[in-house]
């Protein structure tokens, strides 16, 4: 099994290579993100054990689980899941250094606050809904500039970028559609030159479409199928948090 993840990590890397010469762009300029939702944490282990630093849970309640069995190694925890208020206090307690699903002003609020109580920062990316899918979370697009205002007064929340999820099909175009705007709007935002708020960062394309969002300006693709084999249910279960 081991074996397997390796190989498949040496996989996505080279897609990830390719898809960038393709782009005449540096494979250097891609981080690869394990997308670790419902993989256990030995297998997770066998994955940073081959070199990956890294990884993303979308459900506090796994992030919890599986906490103590990685503190250990070293890598880097992103969040990038629907966030409830009342979970707050749990992302900050098990080592989230970035969420990348950050979409609305009383979330941003509330972190602040936690986060001024224990004397702390955090990294945020703002999430956009660009698919325009009532199934989705994130901002609406047009919204997306007076989030980024009203939350760059937040001085414990460093804005690092933005996040979508494109849409769930298999005809490349209409998934580009997706990236490209996530593309064009880091491009309106760095026009604004907004005190405080970084756009370095654009944090798309999983598995079956990373090539497209490397194409279109991915610095963080975020892979988990590819890397750990098909889950129960298809992505678009995971995505929507209202579905039990």
């Amino acid at each position: 099994m081991q074996d397997q993840i390796i190989s498949n990590l040496q996989n996505i890397l080279q897609r990830i290579e390719a898809a960038c010469i393709c782009s005449n762009r540096s494979p250097d300029e891609v981080r690869l993100l394990l997308a670790t939702k419902t993989v256990p944490a030995n297998r997770i282990k066998q994955a940073l054990e081959a070199g990956s630093t890294l990884i993303a849970e979308n459900k506090v309640q796994e992030l919890k689980e599986k906490y103590d069995d990685l503190k250990e190694i070293s890598h880097t925890n992103h969040f990038i899941g629907h966030l409830q208020t009342n979970k707050i206090k749990d992302i900050l307690k098990y080592d989230v250094s970035c969420i990348q699903s950050l979409d609305r002003i009383d979330l941003a609020e509330k972190l602040q606050q936690r986060l001024e109580a224990e004397g702390r920062t955090i990294e945020v990316f703002i999430q956009v809904n660009t698919s325009g899918e009532e199934s989705k979370f994130g901002v609406h697009p047009e919204k997306v500039l007076e989030l980024i205002k009203r939350v760059s007064e937040l001085n414990a929340l460093k804005i690092k970028g933005l996040m979508t999820i494109g849409l769930f099909s298999a005809e490349t175009e209409k998934v580009r559609t997706c990236f490209r705007l996530l593309k064009e709007l880091q491009q309106q935002i760095i026009s604004h030159n907004i005190p405080r708020v970084e756009m370095n960062e654009l944090s798309m394309g999983m598995s079956g479409d990373l090539e497209t969002a490397v194409e279109e300006g991915a610095t963080i693709v975020r892979v988990g199928t590819a890397i750990f084999g098909q889950r129960i249910y298809p992505d678009s279960y995971y995505w929507n948090e209202d579905k039990v």
